[in-house]
C-alpha cells in the first residue's frame, strides 16, 4: 500500500520531491536529479512557472517549433508550434508552401459572441416566471456594471439575457442563457463573474417579487458557468485553385481533387473516420493554441460539439469544385485570447505572440484556423497518395534510432540508409545490429 499524507501541497518543493520519489519511484535519487535537471535557470522563471498551478515539482517540455511560410489574408506568417508529434509541423510547412504559390489562404471572422449560463430550479408559473424575468432584466445588467465597465470601454460587455424553459429535459429545470462580447480576452474570468451576480441578484430580486407565492420566491441556483461551445464564435478559413493547378500532370491533378472530394465525402458519411480526419485538424490548431497560452481542452471540446452540431459526428473541413475550381475550407467555433491568462506570464507566450506580429484575438483565430486546414490538407494529401505512413515514418525515424540508443554517427548513416528503405521499428534495429556488427 502506497503512503498517503496530509498537508502535502504545505510542503516546499524540495520535500514534495523528497517525498513522492521515495515513496513511489524505484531510485529516489535519479527521480529528484530528473525533476530538477528541468527547473528553469533562471530561478526568477522557475518562480513563474511554480506558481501556474499547485504542487509543481518541475516544468514539462514539449518542442516548440515554427511553422513558416504562411500567407494569410496576403500577409506572411512564420506559426509558432507546441507539440511532441512526429509529422506535423512539416505536414504544415509543407501544406503553406503548397498553397503559398497558390493564392495563399483566406480567412474571415464570422462572430465572436460568447455564452455563459446560470443553471437554476423554479417550482411554480412558468408564465410568472416569464413576467418576472422581464420586469427584472434592466436590473440584472445594472447588477454587473462594476464588473463590466472596463470591458465595455474595449467594446465588449454583456450583449444579452435571455429565459430558456428547459423542464421538458428536467422538472423545474431553467437557465439564464447569456452571451458576450469580450474582444481581445478569452473572457472565462470576465463570463463567470458576471454570471454569479447574475445569480446572485436573481435570488435577491425573486425572494421579494410581489407576484410569486412564498415557493416561487425560492429560486435554486444550481451553478453559473461560462460554456466552452461557442457556435456564434465562429471563424472560417479556406483556400481555392484550379482544379489543373493542383497538380503538374494535369491528368493527375483532376484525379487528386476527385479524391480529396471522396476523402472529405466520406468524413461527412462515416463517424469512424471523421474522428481521425479531424483529429488531423486538431493536430494543427492544438499545437498553435498550446504555444500561444490558449485553452486547448477548451477548444477540443466545443470543436468536436460542433463537429456533431447537425445530428452526426461529421468532418469540420468541406471541399468542392465549381466552374473548374478546386474550394477546399473549414469553419471552427474558437474562443481565444491574446491578453490575460498566460500570455503576459509565459515567456514563451509572449514569444508566440510576438512571432505571430502581436495578432489581435480575432487575427489569432484565423491563425489558428488556417493551420488546422493546413494540416488536413497535408493530411489528406498523404492519404489519397502515398499513403500516410511513409511521410509519417520518416519523420518518426530519429525517435526510434534515440529510443535504440544509437550515437551521432550511427544516426548519421541510419538516416542516409533509410532515406530509400521503409522506416519500421524491427527495420531500424536489424540496421542498427547489422552497423554495430561491422
Amino acid at each position: 500500500m502506497k503512503a498517503l499524507i496530509e498537508g502535502f501541497s504545505k510542503l516546499d518543493k524540495t520535500e514534495k520531491m523528497t517525498w513522492l520519489a521515495e515513496n513511489y519511484t524505484s531510485n529516489p535519487e535519479k527521480t529528484v536529479a530528473l525533476l530538477q535537471k528541468y527547473w528553469n535557470s533562471d530561478p526568477a522563471t522557475q518562480k513563474v512557472h511554480d506558481e501556474f498551478i499547485e504542487n509543481t515539482l518541475s516544468n514539462y517540455y514539449l518542442p516548440f517549433a515554427v511553422a513558416p511560410n504562411f500567407t494569410i489574408n496576403g500577409k506572411n506568417y512564420a506559426i509558432p508550434m507546441a507539440i511532441e508529434e512526429s509529422s506535423v509541423v512539416a505536414a504544415a510547412s509543407k501544406a503553406a508552401k503548397f498553397w503559398g504559390s497558390r493564392g495563399g489562404f483566406k480567412a474571415e471572422i464570422l462572430g465572436t459572441e460568447k455564452v455563459g449560463q446560470v443553471h437554476f430550479i423554479f417550482h411554480g408559473e412558468t408564465a410568472k416566471l416569464e413576467r418576472f424575468f422581464e420586469d427584472s432584466h434592466p436590473k440584472l445588467l445594472k447588477s454587473v456594471g462594476d464588473i463590466t465597465q472596463s470591458m465595455e470601454k474595449r467594446g465588449g460587455g454583456v450583449r444579452s439575457i435571455s429565459l430558456r424553459d428547459k423542464t421538458q429535459e428536467i422538472p423545474g429545470y431553467f437557465q439564464l442563457h447569456c452571451t458576450f462580447e469580450t474582444k481581445d480576452a478569452m473572457g472565462a474570468n470576465f463570463i463567470n463573474s458576471c454570471l454569479e451576480q447574475f445569480a446572485k441578484t436573481l435570488q435577491e430580486l425573486a425572494e421579494s417579487y410581489p407576484d410569486f407565492s412564498e415557493t416561487e420566491r425560492q429560486i435554486e441556483v444550481v451553478m453559473s458557468i461560462l460554456s466552452n461551445y461557442v457556435p456564434n464564435c465562429i471563424v472560417k478559413a479556406s483556400v481555392s485553385c484550379p482544379v489543373k493547378d493542383l497538380h503538374n500532370n494535369s491528368s493527375k491533378a483532376s484525379a487528386f481533387a476527385q479524391k480529396m472530394m471522396q476523402a472529405i465525402a466520406i468524413a461527412k458519411a462515416e463517424p469512424y473516420r471523421a474522428v481521425t480526419h479531424n483529429k488531423g485538424v486538431m493536430n494543427g490548431v492544438d499545437a498553435v493554441v498550446l504555444a500561444t497560452g490558449n485553452d486547448f481542452r477548451a477548444v477540443e471540446a466545443g470543436v468536436h460539439a460542433y463537429a456533431a452540431k447537425d445530428g452526426t459526428y461529421s468532418s469540420l473541413t468541406h471541399a468542392s469544385i465549381e466552374d473548374g475550381i478546386f474550394h477546399f475550407w473549414i469553419e471552427l467555433p474558437l474562443a481565444l485570447g491574446t491578453v490575460g491568462g498566460l500570455t503576459s506570464l509565459h515567456p514563451m507566450v509572449k514569444l508566440a505572440l510576438e512571432i505571430l506580429q502581436h495578432p489581435t484575438a480575432e487575427e489569432l483565430m484565423q491563425i489558428v484556423a488556417v493551420a488546422g486546414l493546413a494540416q488536413n490538407f497535408a493530411a489528406l494529401n498523404s492519404l489519397v497518395t502515398t499513403g500516410i505512413q511513409k511521410g509519417h515514418m520518416k519523420m518518426h525515424l530519429l525517435n526510434i534510432i534515440n529510443q535504440l540508443g544509437a550515437n551521432d554517427d550511427e544516426k548519421k548513416q541510419l538516416v542516409a540508409h533509410f532515406e530509400q528503405n521503409t522506416v519500421s521499428v524491427s527495420g531500424v534495429k536489424a540496421a542498427l545490429d547489422n552497423l554495430r556488427k561491422s
